[in-house]
This record gives C-alpha cells, sequence and structure tokens, in this order.
C-alpha cells in the first residue's frame, strides 16, 4: 500500500471530500471508527498533494535537457518541495506513527528496518522496530494469499532494561561465523546472470511464465546475498541477562541505530514488562505503522524503479570543518549494491587537526548503486580498546551522511562539487561518473616512451627485460609491506597519488625507488592494477580470448586441463612470462588470507577482467548491457584466472619444453 498504508486505502472514499480538519490536532491516536481514521486521512492529503507535485517535478527534470532555460528553474522548486516535505517529516511522524498504551500514553514508533540476527547460530532476517521505550524484534507470519499479514513477536527489551555490552563482555558472545567472500561473489554472479536471462526475455517478448520463474529465482538468490553478507556486530543486551545480536552490512547502519536507541533513553524511562494481550496489541500495530514495507532486494523494485548506476564513481574527499577540538580525522566512504552498503574507500588519516584536509580522489566500482554514505571518524590509537570481532581498532564516528546519486546530476564529463553535513560538521567533497563501457576502453598510448598504454613486448624489448620494470618494481613494494594489508588490491589506492606514480613510471625517474618506498601501499597495488588495465590489449590476448572463453567452459577435466596448458603456451613470451610472474606472487597474497582477507577468487575477481578484457574493437562481438556488471563474459574471465591461480605451479620451462608435442595453431 505504499509508505502511508492506512491512508491510501481510504484515499479513493475520500476524494469528493475537501477541508483540512482538525489542523490543529498535535497526536493522533488509532481511535476507532470511522470518523477518526477520515480525520487522519484529510489530515494527509495536503501532503499527499505535495509529494505527488514532487514526483511529477522530478520527472519532468529528468527529462528536460540541461541547457534548457527551464531546467534551474525546475531544479529550484523541485528543491523547495523537497526541503519541505523534509522539514515537516519530523511533524508527520508522531502523528502516523503513533499508538496508545493501556494507560493512556502515546507509543511513536521512531525507526524501523530489516536486520539480520544470529539466532540460535542461524541467520535470520527480522523486522525491528523501535518505539520511544521499547525495542521489538518481530517476524511477518507466513499467511494464506488474501489473508491479513501479521507479524510474530520473537522477543522485546524495554529500552529501559536495553545496554550495549562493553568489548570485555562481548567476548563472552557468540562469535560470528563470516561467509567466504569467494561464495558472496558466486551468488553476485548467479543474480547477474538471472538479471541477463529475464532482460533477454522481456526483449524477446517472452512468456509471463518464465519470467515470473526467473524472478523467483534472482529472489531467492537475492535473499540469500542480504542473510548471509552482513559481518558488522550490532549487540543488544537486556540487563535482565538475556543478549542478542544482529550483523550489519554497513557501520553507517549500526551508528543509526545506536544513536536512536541512545537518544530515546535520555528521556525518564520505566522499566516494564508487557501483559500478553498487550504484546499482541503491540505486535499487531506494527504492519500499519512500519514504514520499512519491502525487503531491500532488487527483485522487490518495481520496473520503472530506477536500476541504479553501473560503472565507476570518482570521488575527490577535500576537507572538512566543524570539530570542537583536534583529532586524528578520516573519511570512509560506502554505496549500496545487492542490497546492502559496503565500504569501498578509505582517506589517510590527518592527525592533531580540527579542519583536516584530505584533496584525496577515489574510484569506485558501482553496481547499481543508489546512494554514496560519506563518515567521518576519530581514529584509536588505544590498543586496549580492540574489537574482538574483527581484530580491529573500534574508532569513534564523529559524523555521516548521505546523498543520493542522481544518473541526470552525476553523468556529466566535469566534477559536480557538494557540502554534506553531519552532526554540525560539513564535508567538502566533489564527484563525477563514468559509465561502464566508457572506463573500460583500452587506449593505445600515443606516447611510446612510456610504459603505460603501450605493448608489453614493445616494453621488455626497450627495457631488455623478461618482465616490465614497473610490474617488478610494485611487486616488491607489495610483498614487502602491504602482503599483510586488509583489502590489497581490492581498497581503492588514493587516485591522485595512481597518477604521479604514472607519470614517475612512464618518465623513468631516477626517484621511482624512493616515491615507492614513501608511498601509500593501495596506491603502489592501484598502479600495478591501472598498468595492466591500459594495455592496449589484454595481457592474455584478443587472439587467444574466444578460446580462453571456450577453454573455461569445458566440462571435462583432462580436455580442460590441455586446453589451458596449450592456450598459455601461445602467448608470447613477455606474455606468459609476465603472467606467470604475476600469477606467483598472487598466490604468496592469497597465502596470507587470514590476515588480508584476500583469497584466491578475491584475486580472480579483481585482475580477471583487467588480463582477459578484450580491447576496444574485439569487444563488439562480446557487448552486454551496460547493467550487467556480473555479466556471462566478466564471470568467465574470473573463472580462467581462478583455474590458473587454483592450479599448480606452472614453469614457463617446463610448458615450452612441451610445445614439441604440441601444436600452437589456436
Amino acid at each position: 500500500m505504499g509508505q502511508w498504508g492506512w491512508a491510501e486505502a481510504l484515499d479513493p472514499v475520500l476524494s469528493g471530500g475537501g477541508g483540512f480538519a482538525a489542523a490543529g490536532a498535535a497526536w493522533i491516536h488509532f481511535a476507532p471508527g470511522l470518523a477518526g481514521m477520515v480525520q487522519r486521512a484529510l489530515l494527509y492529503k495536503p501532503i499527499d498533494r505535495v509529494t505527488r507535485s514532487t514526483l511529477v517535478l522530478h520527472d519532468l527534470l529528468k527529462h528536460t535537457p540541461a541547457d534548457h532555460p527551464d531546467y534551474p528553474l525546475l531544479q529550484d522548486a523541485l528543491r523547495i518541495s523537497q526541503n519541505f516535505l523534509s522539514s515537516i517529516n519530523e511533524d508527520i511522524d508522531p502523528r502516523r506513527t503513533a499508538v496508545t498504551t493501556p494507560k493512556g500514553e502515546t507509543r511513536q514508533l521512531v525507526k524501523d528496518g530489516f536486520l539480520v540476527e544470529l539466532s540460535e547460530g542461524s541467520r535470520k532476517l527480522r523486522h525491528v522496530f523501535l518505539f520511544t521505550d521499547v525495542l521489538l524484534c518481530a517476524k511477518l507470519k507466513k499467511t494464506a494469499v488474501g489473508k491479513h499479514q501479521q507479524y510474530d513477536c520473537k522477543w522485546y527489551v524495554p529500552l529501559a532494561d536495553l545496554v550495549f555490552p562493553s568489548l570485555e563482555e562481548s567476548e563472552h558472545c557468540p562469535q560470528v561465523h563470516v561467509i567466504p567472500d569467494h561464495e558472496l561473489e558466486d551468488m553476485k554472479m548467479k543474480i547477474s546472470t538471472i538479471k541477463s536471462e529475464m532482460q533477454k526475455e522481456k526483449a524477446n517478448k517472452g512468456q509471463s511464465r518464465a519470467i515470473e520463474r526467473l524472478k523467483k529465482k534472482m529472489f531467492e538468490n537475492e535473499f540469500w546475498l542480504l542473510l548471509n553478507s552482513p559481518a558488522i556486530p550490532f549487540r543488544i543486551h537486556n540487563r535482565n541477562g538475556k543478549s542478542y545480536l544482529f550483523l550489519l552490512s554497513s557501520d553507517y547502519e549500526r551508528s543509526e541505530w545506536r544513536e536512536a536507541i541512545q537518544r530515546l533513553q535520555k528521556k525518564d524511562l520505566q522499566a516494564f514488562v508487557l501483559s500478553s494481550v498487550e504484546l499482541q496489541v503491540l505486535t499487531g500495530s506494527c504492519f500499519k505503522l512500519r514504514t520499512v514495507h519491502n525487503i531491500p532486494v532488487t527483485s522487490n523494485k518495481d520496473d520503472d524503479e530506477s536500476p541504479g548506476l553501473y560503472g565507476f564513481l570518482h570521488v575527490i574527499v577535500h576537507s572538512a570543518k566543524g570539530f570542537k577540538q583536534s583529532a586524528n580525522l578520516y573519511c570512509t566512504l560506502e554505496v549500496d549494491s545487492f542490497g546492502y552498503f559496503v565500504s569501498k574507500a578509505k582517506t589517510r588519516v590527518f592527525r592533531d587537526t580540527t579542519e583536516p584536509q584530505w584533496n584525496e580522489e577515489f574510484e569506485i566500482e558501482l553496481e547499481g548503486s543508489q546512494s554514496l554514505r560519506i563518515l567521518c571518524y576519530e581514529k584509536c590509537y588505544d590498543k586496549t580498546k580492540l574489537n574482538k570481532d574483527n581484530n580491529e581498532i573500534v574508532d569513534k564516528i564523529m559524523g555521516k551522511g548521505q546523498i543520493q546519486l542522481d544518473p541526470q546530476a552525476v553523468q556529466t564529463k566535469n566534477w559536480h562539487m557538494d557540502v554534506i553535513e553531519m552532526n554540525g560538521i560539513k564535508v567538502e567533497f566533489s564527484m563525477k561518473f563514468t559509465s561502464r563501457d566508457m572506463s573500460l576502453k583500452r587506449t593505445p598510448s600515443k606516447k611510446q616512451t612510456g610504459v603505460f598504454g603501450v605493448k608489453i613486448s614493445v616494453v621488455t624489448k626497450r627495457e631488455r627485460s623478461k618482465v616490465p620494470y614497473i610490474v617488478r618494481q610494485c611487486i616488491e613494494e607489495v610483498e614487502k609491506r602491504g602482503i599483510e594489508e586488509v583489502g590489497i588490491y581490492r581498497i581503492s589506492g588514493v587516485a591522485t597519488d595512481i597518477q604521479a606514480l604514472k607519470a614517475v613510471f612512464d618518465a623513468n625517474n631516477k626517484d621511482i625507488l624512493v616515491m615507492l618506498s614513501d608511498m601509500d601501499i593501495n596506491a603502489i597495488a592501484g598502479t600495478l592494477k591501472l598498468y595492466f588495465r591500459e594495455l592496449p590489449e589484454p595481457l592474455l590476448t584478443d587472439r587467444l580470448y574466444p578460446a580462453f572463453m571456450e577453454g573455461i567452459a569445458l566440462s571435462d577435466p583432462a580436455a580442460k586441463e590441455n586446453c589451458m596448458m596449450h592456450l598459455l603456451r601461445s602467448l608470447p613470451d613477455p606474455n606468459l612470462i609476465t603472467f606467470l610472474f604475476l600469477l606467483e606472487h598472487l598466490k604468496r597474497v592469497a597465502e596470507k588470507e587470514p590476515i588480508n582477507k584476500m583469497s584466491l577468487h578475491n584475486l580472480a575477481t579483481v585482475f580477471g577482467p583487467t588480463l582477459l578484457r578484450p580491447s576496444e574493437g574485439e569487444s563488439k562481438a562480446h557487448l552486454t548491457l551496460a547493467s550487467d556488471i556480473w555479466s556471462h563474459d566478466v564471470m568467465a574471465q574470473v573463472q580462467v584466472l581462478l583455474y590458473y591461480l587454483q592450479h599448480p605451479p606452472i614453469s614457463f620451462t617446463e610448458l615450452k619444453r612441451n610445445t614439441l608435442y604440441f601444436s600452437t595453431d589456436v
């Protein structure tokens, strides 16, 4: 029924009615009888009109060219409407989210949402409701088609009895079983494959039964991902002895719940026990009061809803101000994908300041993303405050904010500057978006004296080396001081640092080694990835690409082994030697997986498309929709590299010795 459920249901009855009755009412209770319901709906109707006007303005703006004279006027009108709705939000919420207790007091719903609870060793999706005096954890009952849906209360904790366990106390709580990253990535691939199949069915006007079957399959896979991806613990403890553990995917979300509870606990709250009837009434009201109606998966979205952005978001975090005292400060960036938020980048720590000037640029991959979150932290160097769950020091969140990624505003060639306000702190940043097809173009360098965008055979011949100098130096530095870095090769390096290293390597500057030793390790890892991404043709070559795709699809293990080894023999020597050099390095990185959290599968996901994706001329035959981040080709590229990473050591000498016994024609 939408966000206003009960009021929308009454809309047809009231369409002939007018007037803004009882405008001065401060609180709305669920009064019996139609009169009370009509009164509430009349109060809602003016807001409904503004909401609809806002949607119309949004659609007008979407279809108006940016250079049209009306465009800035429409932008202003939309901003005014959105600001109006935001400003009255707090006034509306008590009216539509309040229920009366048996004592005649008003119990207001403050926040609700879907969270994953770890219960009896297994993950369960719960709908959690935070009222002014109680936190209630519920599950939606399974009901027959056409029957009224209801919630079943799993547990509740009065806020007067609710505490957050200290780090020492959390040691005695159950430990979190984290699902391996490669299982999550596999599921993302399956979801994207199903999306592709659905799009093909719709394009070919396929049977609705087939589309519904695919939708059901996609919902099951997305639900599994939503249930198994969260790993950040959020513990709730009842003073009377019982503890509960939620798992969240985002520190932002954990902070929101904690802050909302702590704000309410500042009031004079009394402990209480609900009778079975009171609990039944409260649980029964949850269905009407809820503000979050659907599980956050894409299969629940309407066809006309935005699919989000697919490609690369470039973000520069400039500076922040508004801190009351000096601190060691840094920011993290989160974006949503597959229904949940993921941390994608982190600035360096700016020490002992009230006005940090980071000026750091990041390239963030978007997978159907609609929002960007920025969190500002104070770094804690106290080793005693160690988080027992993920072995990381718990840093204090100083502020957090979120903005919608509007495709119209973001998809321009120019940087878009903005300020996000959080808790009295203002963070200044800029961003621009590059679509996936544009960002993945391989463009040969016009300047053949450098190394980026130059054929690997040209570089090795010029250097009189078997492996390009840039590859050897970056790998050596990563193995020296970055092999235990959490998320090495996955976490974005600062773009400006990467560009500086690129310029130094291209100019063959004498200060390369000094610069490498001083540079952030994620920037060095990013430079290595950029080098392979910008090769004019992939390391595993355009010519052999179709054969690699066919070879990895073979089901017979012996035939696959022969084919995949034969393809390596067919590579030019500089390509083969460099590939084997990189392969052994990535295996050494994966050996440190318990520390760096980078499995062979994670590394294959990062490097597979970079090493195999065909150059522009060759890739036209392999084009997929921009929204297909995990298209069939990308999945196969990951699987090719994973095959070699999981293979016993491959010797260049052995491969070449066996060349005598095999044809080199592919």
